[in-house]
């Protein structure tokens, strides 16, 4: 059946602010289903309140409003549009839920607004948990024993009828909120009381207990003729009893022998048709015992989930885009095949490569934060590796994860502990795939692993295999390491550093001598297919076997360092300035390659650059693709920390950095050179001094008094950012950041107690500088930018003041050579500006300005880097009406257990954006009369 042509408007509904449970995977899906749409002519009309996000910006949506996902502003939008239908499956669990609000309400049949991608009565039978176990009996499929409660003496009678352990499940909530294991009856009455709080319709479901049970995952799509293709199998490496948000996952499926598969394929298409007849996406969670191969539903989500974005770059099979199509009635053999640009997509994808994702946690931001894994979803990221083989791809994925670590293991960093390698074996925390590896190394048989952790012996097989190999390179040196075990070291993903560190040697040593032996990565395409047909789009991923894919063309070419995993501290606003960098480098003639191991994001989509490389932001995998494209430079200024990170490498190898100088990077970061800059131009800056012991901090105070800011020096997101009121106080942070840190300084600012903070971002092109926004955190100093409501423009700062900030931030764009973006932030007291830091980069506000303005300053900036514009080239036109407010948004629910305190350490895991016409406004007074509520140290 061709499209329904009488659909000529949609709404998207988005997924807010990026909350743990809830992350950009949502934006990267509802900003596929927005193209996808407006090539086939239909105005898209899109809801979501985060800046932050390409998805609401104007390249992706015909309208957008930037509101809260709520009732009122849905009628505001059909008041004003005529709007045809609603897709209301890309925006996660926060989309649906409102989309039922609204059917419930009779909004969309009063405003004659159909809802297309799913049916209602699917999603209520899938999440009202008791709906659900009943339709799954009705259809024959197997679940646990158990029953809903909607009151706490119900749930208790329950307990007694199935026993211990069991698991509690609140309906209708994300990121697993609420539920949890039951071990011990004692525990049972505190569990099922934040369970029956949790459920928005306070019912939960106490089931039977099946952890250690493996854990699988299925990615369908059906079209209107009931066609149903399985787009990817995903098992979790971490078996039942780990939220699949927070468990390592591996695809294709590596331990699920064919017949069991054939079952669990033939189950989730009879639940996939038993919960309605929408087209679109769906993904069934399954458990399988391993004693007997006993398949169980988990869950059936029918809609783009978490895990369609990793199953789209797992495969290179567009999900979201697809699905959107299916949802204005196309059908699968109607469509093209993205990747081969000639079959259809009514196609299987088959992968000869395997894929390991692995969250990334940021549980040292929550001081106090239970760090074990369960129920409850805790990563705020994640990344993804693709290799040759699940040892290639894993190693990959833990080069990505930017925890310091060069891999699984061999990089001196391994725990040697016998009785804390034994708990983090039983109690599940962000380090436990590290531990398994050191308890091999340690000599704890794998068999005592297995049986603690219940992880597959196939898998615990695999990183045996590793240990193994590092057993055997430690008997070598570089020079009499055969050349077949190096080899097999680089085809099991073992990086340069890790075998430099095997060796005794130096990784360029290292990198020198396979170069010499011709050991050399190889780029290979993902192509779906298994190569059955030719794959026409430019995505690659490297490798050390067969021959190389990637051919290099003669066109001049710009590579943009991708931001890696999100987590607080960088998040998607950095992917949405390295799409627009991506953007501008296109329109300015460059062929853009894109570097990123994070698959959520929407610049590591297929068809965003010229040419993608899915590989870790680390050294070795960039120079190595350096060396292949030969680009005429490489921007480090939108990727955050990840990518500013490798700019001294960058430097150092004679790769040219487009846009502000490594120099002037460097200067900004190195507080004692900066403040000799600030005081040269003759801008006031708080006391300081840099020291490296505790020692030195004790005789520094002297002239600095308390209270002191400490922090090391390159960090982001304010980590290990401590503000101490006394000698003790100072010496146990010095203390703690040398151990973290070794041969890092330490920075000691003097803190400006209750002053007003201010940030300004502004582009730069060596001469001219432009402030793009002025921004006033209603918060005072102390508490981290990124975690306070900042106000576009300010809103109480003198016209002296306001003066004070352009000037100094021309002057220091100016005096650090600033080609690009920079970032300024203030403190102020008593009338004086004083400067606590500049960014020469992408700030995590650029995007927040963009939108409240509605001007690409990104894409501005980036033309400026690549040397094709001058800042008075761009004829700037802001839209100045009312205030912004950017709005940080935090995922306390996640960690009950911790203090809701502010300080100067960032812990918002979001944002959100409010306008407001002025300042009587109750929003603005509300959050105004709350602003030294959370204030700590």
């Amino acid at each position: 059946m061709p499209r329904d042509t009488s659909i000529k408007s949609i709404l998207i509904i988005g997924s807010g602010p990026i909350v743990i449970g809830q992350a950009a995977e949502f934006d990267y899906s509802g900003t596929q289903a927005a193209r996808s749409l407006r090539e086939e002519g239909i105005e898209v009309t899109l809801i979501n309140s985060n800046p932050a996000t390409i998805m609401t910006d104007s390249v992706t949506a015909d309208n957008i409003y930037l509101k809260p996902l709520e009732k009122k502003y849905i009628i505001e939008i059909l008041q004003k549009h005529k709007i045809d239908a609603v897709l209301p499956t890309m925006g996660g669990q926060t989309a649906l839920n409102l989309a039922i609000d609204c059917e419930h309400a009779g909004i969309w049949k009063k405003y004659g607004v159909r809802i297309i991608g799913v049916d209602i009565k699917a999603i209520e039978t899938t999440e009202d948990r008791e709906k659900f176990r009943l339709k799954m009996l009705e259809l024959n499929v197997n679940v646990c024993k158990g029953f809903t409660a909607t009151s706490f003496l119900e749930g208790k009678e329950i307990a007694q009828e199935i026993g211990f352990p069991l698991v509690i499940r609140p309906s209708f909530t994300l990121g697993g909120t609420g539920g949890g294991f039951v071990n011990d009856p004692a525990d049972f009455d505190k569990a099922l009381n934040r369970g029956l709080h949790a459920s928005p319709t306070h019912e939960v479901l106490v089931e039977q207990s099946i952890k250690g049970w493996k854990e699988y995952e299925l990615e369908l799509l059906r079209d209107n003729n009931q066609n149903i293709i399985i787009i990817c199998s995903i098992e979790n490496f971490d078996p039942m009893g780990i939220h699949t948000g927070d468990s390592i996952t591996v695809a294709p499926a590596m331990t699920l022998p064919d017949t069991v598969y054939q079952k669990m394929r033939d189950l989730a298409i009879k639940m996939m048709n038993g919960i309605g007849q929408f087209a679109g996406g769906c993904n069934v969670q399954f458990a399988v015992n391993p004693e007997n191969d006993d398949i169980v539903a988990i869950e059936i989500n029918p809609r783009v989930s978490r895990s369609s974005a990793l199953a789209s770059k797992a495969t290179g099979y567009p999900i979201a885009k697809i699905a959107a199509k299916l949802a204005i009635g196309y059908n699968l053999d109607e469509l093209k095949n993205a990747i081969t640009k000639t079959t259809s997509a009514f196609f299987e994808p088959a992968l000869d490569y395997v894929i390991v994702k692995i969250p990334r946690w940021n549980f040292d931001k929550f001081k106090g934060a239970d760090k074990k894994l369960g129920l409850q979803m805790k990563s705020v990221g994640e990344v993804m590796g693709i290799g040759r083989t699940f040892q290639e791809a894993l190693q990959k994925a833990c080069q990505s994860l930017e925890i310091k670590r060069n891999g699984i293991g061999a990089d001196g960093k391994e725990m040697t502990n016998y009785d804390q390698l034994i708990d983090s074996l039983t109690n599940a925390s962000w380090n436990r795939l590290f531990s398994v590896k050191d308890a091999m190394r340690f000599g704890i048989p794998t068999s005592t692993i297995q049986k603690i952790t219940k992880i597959d012996p196939w898998f615990l097989h695999q990183i045996e295999e590793l240990d193994a190999v590092e057993k055997l390179i430690r008997g070598y040196t570089l020079d009499t390491l055969p050349v077949d075990l190096f080899r097999k070291a680089k085809q099991q993903g073992y990086a340069d550093r890790q075998i430099a560190y095997l060796l005794n040697c130096k990784e360029s040593e290292v990198h020198a001598k396979r170069t010499e032996l011709g050991i050399k990565r190889v780029f290979k395409l993902v192509d779906t297919c298994a190569a059955e047909f030719e794959a026409k789009t430019p995505y690659y991923y490297s490798t050390f076997e067969g021959e190389n894919e990637s051919q290099v063309s003669n066109r001049e070419k710009v590579v943009v360092l991708g931001s890696g995993p999100n987590r607080i501290g960088q998040g998607i606003e950095f992917d949405y300035s390295c799409v627009h960098g991506v953007l501008a480098a296109k329109e300015c003639g460059y062929e853009t390659i894109m570097i990123n191991c994070n698959p959520e994001t929407v610049s590591t989509d297929f068809d965003i650059a010229d040419k993608l490389y899915f590989e870790p932001v680390f050294w070795e995998h960039i120079y190595d693709i350096i060396q292949h494209e030969k680009p005429i430079g490489v921007i480090v200024q939108l990727g955050g920390q990840t990518a500013l990170k490798l700019a001294e490498k960058l430097e150092r190898y004679g790769i040219k950095i487009l846009g502000t100088s490594f120099e002037a990077l460097d200067l900004a970061e190195d507080r004692g050179a900066f403040s000799t800059l600030l005081k040269e131009n003759n801008i006031p800056y708080p006391p300081f001094a840099s020291v490296q012991s505790a020692d030195e901090a004790l005789e520094a105070v002297k002239d600095l008094k308390f209270p002191l800011l400490v922090r090391p020096s390159y960090v982001l997101g304010g980590q290990s950012m401590k503000i101490v009121i006394n000698e003790k106080e100072l010496e146990a942070q010095v203390v703690d950041i040398v151990k973290d840190n070794p041969g890092n300084k330490v920075l000691l600012d003097h803190f400006l107690d209750r002053a007003i903070e201010a940030e300004a971002d502004a582009i730069c092109d060596g001469e001219d500088v432009y402030i793009i926004g002025i921004m006033e955190h209603i918060e005072p100093a102390g508490i981290h930018s990124g975690d306070s409501y900042a106000v576009l423009p300010p809103f109480d700062l003198s016209e002296n003041v306001i003066r004070q900030i352009e000037e100094h931030t021309k002057k220091i764009a100016l005096a650090l050579r600033t080609v690009g973006l920079i970032n300024i932030q203030f403190a102020i007291k008593n009338e004086t500006v004083y400067i606590i830091e500049a960014n020469p980069r992408a700030s995590r506000t650029v995007p927040f300005i963009a939108k409240a303005y509605q001007e690409p300053y990104v894409n501005y900036a980036t033309k400026v880097m690549l040397g094709k514009k001058k800042v008075k080239d761009f004829n700037f036109n802001p839209v100045k009406k009312g205030f912004a407010i950017k709005v940080p948004v935090f995922s306390h629910s996640k960690f009950p257990e911790v203090n809701k305190e502010l300080g100067p350490e960032m812990k918002s895991t979001g944002e959100a954006i409010y306008f407001i016409d002025d300042l009587q406004d109750d929003y603005f007074i509300n959050v105004y009369s709350e602003r030294n509520l959370y204030l700590s140290k």
